[in-house]
């Protein structure tokens, strides 16, 4: 079961790859964006540096110098090469990234072919988890290098990913309302877990309502219309700040042509759906938006407690709640410890999904995090009040 599950996932990071020529493979557009054939290298390392080195007898590294081009944030395992220069590196080739995948692979399964413990095997689950998420930032990091071409490539004609439409199931008013009490908060059960998910607590909510919807392209539209990003009342300070350094005016990937609206997605560029859910917005801007409404964004808490009323998982939902421990979370030990404890700072939580997630990948659980002003995640807004 977990080898079959193992080499899925690694079919489908290749499977991913399939619609690129071998010069989309390389370029990295901002220092936060990684080239497809880092994100193959890297999530091979992890297999590599974190289970077959330690845990298969006379394992040979298959290059010496790949610890130090494809290690991420490890700063335990050792130096590493400039994220922002990750696409200057030209060599390996692309063809022996593939090679060195196939390497890893076949020696994983002599692995897992043998008796093997529960915490290995807990770890070859995170390292199948941690490849999903790049999966994710594959797509994600090459649609923005792609956007970056004023001729606007087609990835795949049937990657739009920003299609998706407000279906829902439930009858009766457009909020669901959720009573005052004290809720569980954080993961419970034997079910895979990311270390931020734990320990498990209570929380006090007062009364709240929150949308059934995401937030609409044409309902956002109506925002940028009315002068939203030019009335600083409705913009956090930091966020007011960003706008103006930055010059946005706009959602990311957004093109207004003659007063007609575009905007770019995997499958070239196209007419602005205003049906469609909203996607590739900061938290800045999720706020603002919020404010203009005369609403606001739900906390995580909150989130977590009305997930089962919603229809989630198209678009990462921005919170109001900064990314934190929660009570009695423990770092774990060696360097997967570095995995999530670290960034505990300066980060906004998402939660839900997004079209770009790996197939049961997410949970009501699950914590995403980023910094307020990226937007090149299929980050989307849902309201509270």
């Amino acid at each position: 079961m977990l080898l079959q599950q193992f080499l899925a996932t690694r079919a489908a990071t290749e499977q991913l790859c399939h619609p690129l020529n071998v010069e989309d493979y390389i370029p990295q557009a901002v220092e936060f964006a990684s080239p497809p054939k880092w994100h193959l290298a890297h999530v091979t390392w992890f297999f590599e540096e974190m289970i077959l080195s330690k845990n298969l007898k006379d394992y040979v590294v298959f290059d010496k110098a790949f610890g130090f081009l494809f290690n991420s944030y490890y700063q335990g395992i050792g130096p590493r090469a400039l994220r922002a220069q990750r696409g200057l590196i030209t060599r390996p080739t692309v063809a022996t990234v593939y090679k060195y995948r196939h390497y890893v692979d076949t020696h994983m399964k002599i692995l897992l072919a043998t008796e093997i413990s529960t915490a290995l095997h807990d770890l070859i689950v995170l390292g199948i988890n941690h490849e999903q998420q790049h999966q994710e930032l594959l797509l994600t990091d090459l649609k923005y290098s792609f956007a970056l071409n004023p001729t606007y490539p087609v990835y795949s004609a049937n990657s739009n990913l920003v299609a998706d439409k407000n279906t829902d199931e439930h009858q009766g008013e457009d909020w669901v309302a959720i009573t005052e009490g004290v809720y569980d908060i954080g993961h419970c059960g034997d079910g895979f877990h990311f270390d931020n998910e734990l320990g498990r607590h209570k929380v006090y909510l007062h009364d709240f309502e929150i949308s059934k919807a995401l937030v609409t392209n044409g309902e956002y539209l109506e925002f940028i219309l009315a002068g939203g990003y030019q009335d600083f009342q409705y913009w956090l300070d930091d966020g007011w700040s960003w706008l103006n350094e930055n010059q946005i005016d706009k959602p990311l990937y957004w093109v207004n042509d003659n007063d007609q609206w575009h905007y770019y997605t995997l499958a070239g560029l196209q007419l602005l759906d205003p049906d469609a859910q909203l996607a590739h917005i900061s938290f800045y801007e999720a706020a603002a938006y919020a404010n203009w409404r005369g609403c606001r964004l739900p906390t995580e808490f909150e989130w977590e407690v009305s997930a089962h009323k919603l229809n989630w998982g198209a678009r990462w939902e921005w919170t109001a709640s900064a990314y934190q421990p929660y009570p009695n979370f423990a770092v774990s030990e060696g360097a997967v410890g570095e995995y999530n404890g670290k960034f505990m700072v300066n980060q906004m939580v998402l939660r839900g999904g997004s079209v770009a997630t790996a197939k049961d990948h997410s949970r009501r659980t699950y914590r995403n995090f980023f910094q307020p002003q990226m937007q090149w995640q299929y980050s989307g807004i849902r309201l509270a009040k």
